[in-house]
């Protein structure tokens, strides 16, 4: 199915893209700050127990596997900006609800678990569409680098959000942070309102799950695409469980005030943005499928030294670990996502990446889950163990794949 759109000629494009950058960068800058105030909230101001702490953290990725697969037939079938817009709006209203009830002296734990559940089913949606929207009107030549761009964006966002968080949470508290990721969800709907429309052709009915299936087949019997995804589930896993312990490691096992998580935490960004800005030129170099082997590789290392930090005086170690997992994440990430926009037909496109996302982000909540589940039976550095020794072996789905034999992801296997 081809998208059709009222987008301007080709010389309104850029002016296209870098609004839709805009939106995409100020939605980003408020979730990652989220991303420390949301645990924060329910460590400092609830005083939630460790399992309540992750449970959260799992509750706002749950939505994946709710909303996964069906997600790519619902933004096949509604017009593009005027869905993203929406979905703004409710992520606005159920983040600044939390604010809002703390103001009024209601806040409580089922409240944060209600508005990470909405929010993220809003966010499952508004990811499906924002990743067919960018192949709609950029050319495949410069995927690449768009893809590139928009990760290195988001690096940044991930490195100044959290940091910016720790900051503010000195201010305004946890929940003022909230308030404000809610308002960067407005002027994100305000953006995109200024877009093109994108309207899915008519067509005639075809039941839902015939569609749905059709996504799946497609990946699942691909023999680059079903390794790359395999490989894109463990690595949400292990990140999963990292963001879930984070917190909890840093301010209860080693002590450190909510300024130093949120620096720490930034050089998640700080491994992204370097990632982000290689991984062309190492394509190049090497080619698309060795690039994903080897980061990961090189990232799952680095990220051995995370549970080395015992004291403030060592905690360089947690932010290494921390950059250099997310730069082999994000190279891998690159790689494989401009595979798949790039060798899917343009018909399966939001139904591949909804089905990709469905598998690969619906085991965010489960790492979540079950790093609380472990770090409450074992304690919580034998689960931050546990699950940097899961960043090491993130590669195995593609070393036992036909992707080992691959120069690129596009290319025929070598004997």
């Amino acid at each position: 199915m081809t998208v059709q759109t009222t987008a301007p000629p080709k010389t309104g494009v850029a002016q296209v893209f870098w609004r839709y950058w805009l939106a995409t960068t100020v939605s980003e800058v408020g979730s990652a700050m989220t991303v420390v105030a949301l645990p924060l909230v329910a460590v400092t101001v609830l005083n939630a127990t460790v399992l309540e702490t992750t449970l959260l953290v799992a509750t706002s990725r749950v939505a994946w596997l709710i909303l996964g697969l069906p997600a790519g037939v619902i933004v096949q079938r509604y017009p593009l900006r005027g869905l993203q817009v929406t979905l703004d709006l409710v992520r606005l209203v159920a983040i600044g609800s939390i604010p809002v009830a703390w103001w009024l002296g209601q806040l409580t734990y089922p409240h944060l678990l209600v508005a990470a559940l909405i929010s993220g089913l809003a966010t499952v949606l508004f990811a499906i569409g924002s990743s067919t929207f960018l192949p709609a009107i950029i050319e495949k030549r410069e995927l690449n680098s768009r893809n590139s761009l928009m990760s290195g964006t988001l690096a940044v966002t991930q490195t100044g959000g959290p940091s910016a968080s720790g900051l503010l949470i000195q201010l305004t508290g946890p929940v003022g942070v909230l308030a404000i990721d809610a308002i960067s969800y407005l002027v994100s709907a305000l953006t995109l309102r200024t877009l093109p429309e994108h309207r899915p052709p008519a067509q005639p009915h075809v039941k839902a799950v015939q569609l749905i299936r059709e996504g799946w087949n497609y990946v699942v019997r691909h023999p680059v695409m079903r390794p790359c995804m395999i490989w894109a589930t463990w690595m949400n896993f292990v990140n999963a469980a990292l963001v879930a312990l984070t917190p909890l490691y840093l301010v209860r096992e080693v002590g450190v005030s909510a300024t130093v998580v949120g620096l720490v935490i930034a050089m998640d960004g700080v491994g992204a943005l370097l990632g982000s800005a290689v991984a062309t030129k190492l394509a190049q170099r090497v080619g698309t499928a060795r690039a994903v082997i080897v980061a990961c590789l090189f990232g799952g290392i680095l990220a051995l030294t995370i549970p080395l930090t015992t004291a403030f005086s060592n905690i360089y170690f947690y932010g290494l670990g921390m950059a250099g997992f997310s730069f082999g994440a994000v190279v891998g990430s690159i790689m494989t996502r401009t595979h798949r926009q790039t060798d899917s037909p343009p018909e399966l496109l939001s139904r591949v990446m909804a089905t990709v996302r469905f598998v690969s982000w619906g085991a965010m909540p489960l790492g979540a889950a079950l790093s609380g589940v472990l770090a409450s039976a074992a304690g919580v550095k034998a689960a931050l163990w546990a699950t940097c020794i899961g960043a090491l072996v993130a590669p195995l789905p593609l070393l036992l794949s036909s992707v080992r034999r691959r120069r690129d992801l596009s290319a025929e296997p070598q004997n």
